[in-house]
């Protein structure tokens, strides 16, 4: 009987940077969040009719663009059995999360973190936590050492964070208010 070849085991030694980094994101947006004394007003709403038009389109985007990133990453590991291309999952990861800032810049600058409705508290605590997994992602990225699960399981739950955002905005602003621009 010969005994099959294990990996070596890694540590969780890799990710204790780029979980701690995570953290310290998701808390510091948090507490400038509730913190910070909203202004109420509006920032960068430019081809849209206000600010909540802008960011139920914008992290529409985000999320649809969070979508081909969970297609092209299964693609990437070899669950698809069709090769896309790495570019397709680094640039539509890229736009997702440009399409976010301006959303998350208007949301902490004019609204902070808010906790009256639980709708909205979902939200806020969803932000935070979406920005504390995706530095969490984007530091542990060049980590060759980190165990083979960490990258589907930050780029998971990035995307669940996303998706849970774009429930608790868009398809609520959607459904509550309508379809506008």
């Amino acid at each position: 009987m010969t005994a099959i070849p294990q990996r070596p085991a890694r540590g969780l030694t890799p990710l204790l940077v780029p979980l701690l980094a995570g953290g310290l994101v998701m808390i510091a947006l948090g507490v400038y969040g509730r913190a910070h004394t909203p202004t109420g007003f509006a920032v960068g709403v430019a081809g849209f009719s206000g600010a909540l038009p802008m960011k139920a389109w914008l992290t529409t985007g985000a999320f649809v663009l969070a979508i081909v990133q969970v297609v092209s990453a299964l693609s990437l590991w070899g669950r698809l059995g069709v090769a896309i291309p790495p570019a397709v999952h680094r640039w539509s990861g890229r736009a997702a999360f440009l399409l976010t800032i301006p959303v998350a810049f208007h949301c902490l600058y004019a609204l902070g973190l808010q906790y009256d409705v639980p709708r909205v508290l979902a939200h806020s605590l969803l932000g935070c936590f979406f920005y504390g997994v995706f530095t969490a992602k984007m530091l542990a990225l060049p980590k060759r050492d980190a165990p083979g699960w960490t990258l589907p399981m930050l780029g998971g739950l990035a995307f669940t964070a996303l998706a849970g955002l774009w429930l608790t905005s868009s398809l609520w602003f959607f459904t509550a208010i309508g379809i506008k621009v």
